[in-house]
C-alpha cells in the first residue's frame, strides 16, 4: 500500500492516462488490494478493484451451494450499505471518487460481486480514479484506494449483524425444502398462507405497504404444510401439476398472482413478502412477441399448412406474427427444458389462444393454418409432462380441459373448479377440438458456428445496454419479452455467455440444450468467473441468469444459423 501511496503522489498532476502505472497487486496489513482495471478517461466506464480479506469462513456458510450464494449476497447487501453511509466525496470531475459494488435487488442470485472461500472473502468493486480536468489528482487518488474503499469493505465484513445474516441462511435452507417438497410431492408452485404479492409499483420490486393491502391467504382445498427446518410447518397454496386456470374479473389480482409465480423461480429476501413463494425453477412466462426472429423451430404442433407451402417444420422468419411467435416461444422453452408454462391471455395472441365454434364454422380447418392452444394444452401435459399455469378473464372454453381452477376475489383466491367442471358440462360451446390426437414432438437444434459475429468495425463488440437489450457485433438482441429476467447483471453475463458459446461449444454438431448444460457445467467447476473475458481479474458485475434466459437470447440473435 505504501508503494501504490507512492507511485499516486508520484503522477499527481500528470496526465490522466499516468494512472495506467498503478495497475497491479498492493498489500497491506488487512487486506490485499489488486487494480485490475486503469479507466483511460474520467468519464470512462469506472476503474476495477478487488479487495481481499483473509479469513476463515465460519461454520455453515459454504455447507451447501444455496448457503453460500446466500453468504456472498448477504455480504454484497453489507458493503452496498456500507458504501452508502459512507458517501465518500473527492473533488474531481467526470466518475471520480465513485466506489460502488453489484448490488442485490429483492431476489438472490449467484454473483460475482463477492466471492467467498474457505480461506478468505473478495470483494468486487468499480471506482472513479479522481482528475481535474484531464489531470491525475494523486493525493486524492491515495485516500480513495488506500484509505476509503479498503475501510468500508473491512467495516462491512467485521461489523455485520450475525442475526441477520443466520437468517439469510436459514431461509435459503426453507426455500430448498419448499423446492424439493413441490418436486417430490408434484406440485409447480406454492404461495404461502401471509404472503404479500403486490409491489409498490410498475416500477419498483419492493412489497406494497399500507392497509389495503391483502395478505395472500390459501383456499382450505388447495392447502398443504410443509415441514422446515429451522421453523414451524409453513402452510399455503400448492399448485398442483397438470393444466391450472387462473380467473376471476378485472383489476382482482389475477396477473399479480402469475407474476408472484414467475418470479418465484428465484429465491428472495427476507422482508420481501415473496420469501415463500416458489415455483418449479424450469417455469418459462410465455407470449406474443410480434416482429422477433426465429431460426427453423419447429412449430408444426401449433401452425400447419400456412399458404405458399411454407415450412413451418423448420420455420424461419425475420417479423413473426403473434401467433407464430408464441408457438416459437413455447417450442423454444420445451427445447430448452421448462416443464412448465406460465401464460397471460392480455400479452397472447387471441387466435392462438382460442378459435370459437362460430369461428369454426365460417372458417373451415381447413383453411386455418393455426390449431389453438386450448387443443394442445392437455396434450403437452399428457405426452410430454409439461404444466401450464393459465391467466383467463374472458374464455370458458378451457373449463373442460382443466384440473384446477382458481378465481380471485378481491385478491382472495377460491378453489371454482367443480363450478367450473359443472359450468362446462351444462354450456355446451359447440366447438369442435383440432388438431388431432398428438401434441407433436419437441427437438433439439444444432447452431452453426457461422452464428456469431461479432464484428463491429475494426474490433469485436459485444455489450448489454441495461435488463433487455445486447448488443451483438452489429445486431441488437431485444430481451424486452423475456419476462424472468430480473437484473441487468443477468443480461451482462448472457453477453458474456453468448461469446463464451460462440468461442468454445458452437461447433456444428453440439444442440442447444448440450450446449447451456456444458456452460453451467463449466459454471458449477469454476464459478461464474470463468465466462468472463476478466476471468481471473474482475468480473464482479455478473449475476447468474437461468439456462431459459440464455436459449432465449440466443434464439432472439439475428445471425443464428441452425443446421439442417
Amino acid at each position: 500500500m505504501e508503494k501504490l501511496t507512492q507511485t499516486l503522489h508520484r503522477i499527481n498532476g500528470r496526465g490522466y492516462k499516468a494512472y495506467k502505472d498503478i495497475a497491479g497487486t498492493y498489500k497491506g496489513p488487512d487486506c490485499t488490494l489488486h487494480i485490475d482495471y486503469v479507466q483511460g478517461d474520467p468519464f470512462a466506464s469506472p476503474s476495477r478493484i478487488r479487495v481481499a480479506v483473509k479469513r476463515e469462513a465460519e461454520a455453515g456458510w459454504l455447507t451447501t451451494p444455496w448457503r453460500r450464494i446466500a453468504a456472498e449476497d448477504f455480504f454484497a447487501r453489507n458493503v452496498a450499505e456500507g458504501i452508502r453511509r459512507a458517501s465518500v466525496r473527492v473533488r474531481g470531475n467526470g466518475k471520480s471518487g465513485l466506489i460502488a459494488v453489484d448490488a442485490p435487488g429483492q431476489e438472490v442470485l449467484q454473483r460475482t460481486a463477492v466471492v467467498i472461500t474457505k480461506d478468505g472473502i473478495e470483494v468486487r468493486l468499480s471506482v472513479g480514479l479522481p482528475a481535474a480536468g484531464r489531470s491525475v489528482l494523486g493525493h486524492e487518488a491515495a485516500k480513495l484506494l488506500c484509505e476509503h474503499a479498503p475501510g468500508i469493505v473491512l467495516k462491512a465484513l467485521r461489523t455485520y449483524d450475525r442475526g441477520r445474516l443466520q437468517a439469510h441462511l436459514e431461509l435459503a435452507d426453507q426455500q430448498q425444502a419448499i423446492r424439493r417438497f413441490l418436486r417430490e410431492q408434484g406440485y409447480v408452485a406454492f404461495v404461502a398462507n401471509g404472503a404479500v404479492l403486490p409491489r409498490e409499483s410498475g416500477v419498483s420490486n419492493r412489497p406494497l405497504k399500507g392497509r389495503d393491502v391483502v395478505p395472500f391467504a390459501s383456499p382450505p382445498s388447495l392447502e398443504v404444510q410443509i415441514p422446515l427446518p429451522h421453523r414451524e410447518p409453513l402452510r399455503g397454496m400448492a399448485v398442483p401439476q397438470g393444466v391450472t386456470l387462473i380467473v376471476g374479473g378485472g383489476y382482482h389480482g389475477k396477473s399479480t398472482l402469475l407474476k408472484a409465480v414467475e418470479r418465484g423461480v428465484y429465491n428472495h429476501v427476507p422482508g420481501d413478502g415473496r420469501e415463500y413463494v416458489i415455483a418449479d425453477a424450469t417455469a418459462c412466462k410465455i407470449r406474443a412477441e410480434d416482429g422477433r426472429s426465429i431460426r427453423k423451430v419447429d412449430i408444426s404442433p401449433f401452425i400447419r399448412n400456412l399458404p405458399h407451402g411454407k415450412d413451418t417444420v423448420r420455420f424461419t422468419s425475420e417479423d413473426a406474427s403473434g401467433s407464430t411467435s408464441q408457438a416459437a416461444n413455447i417450442m423454444e422453452a420445451l427445447e430448452a427444458g421448462a416443464r412448465t408454462l406460465l401464460i397471460d391471455e392480455d400479452t397472447s395472441a387471441t387466435n392462438f389462444m382460442i378459435r370459437d365454434a362460430r369461428m369454426q364454422r365460417l372458417v373451415a380447418k381447413e383453411k386455418e393454418p393455426i390449431t389453438p392452444f386450448v387443443d394442445k394444452v392437455r396434450l403437452l401435459n399428457e405426452q410430454h409432462g409439461v404444466s401450464t399455469v393459465l391467466v383467463l378473464g374472458g374464455s370458458g372454453d378451457y373449463f373442460h380441459i382443466a384440473d384446477t381452477v382458481i378465481m380471485l376475489d378481491e385478491y382472495k383466491p377460491a378453489d371454482v373448479t367443480e363450478e367450473a367442471r359443472a359450468i362446462a358440462a351444462e354450456v355446451d360451446t359447440q366447438r369442435e377440438a383440432e388438431g388431432g390426437a398428438s401434441f407433436g414432438s419437441v427437438t433439439s437444434r444444432i447452431i452453426m458456428p457461422g452464428s456469431f459475429d461479432a464484428t463491429r468495425g475494426r474490433r469485436e463488440k459485444v455489450d448489454a445496454k441495461g435488463l433487455d437489450r445486447i448488443l451483438y457485433g452489429t445486431s441488437e438482441i431485444d430481451l424486452t419479452a423475456v419476462e424472468q429476467l430480473v437484473d441487468s447483471s443477468q443480461t451482462r453475463a448472457i453477453a458474456c455467455m453468448l461469446t463464451c458459446t460462440a468461442g468454445r461449444y458452437a461447433d456444428g454438431d453440439t444442440s442447444i440444450p448440450s450446449i447451456i448444460d456444458k456452460l453451467y457445467r463449466l459454471i458449477e467447476e469454476k464459478g461464474l468467473d470463468a465466462v468472463s473475458p476478466h476471468y481471473g481479474q474482475h468480473p464482479g458485475d455478473l449475476a447468474l441468469p437461468r439456462g431459459q434466459e440464455l436459449a432465449s437470447a440466443l434464439n432472439r440473435l439475428r445471425t443464428l444459423l441452425v443446421k439442417g
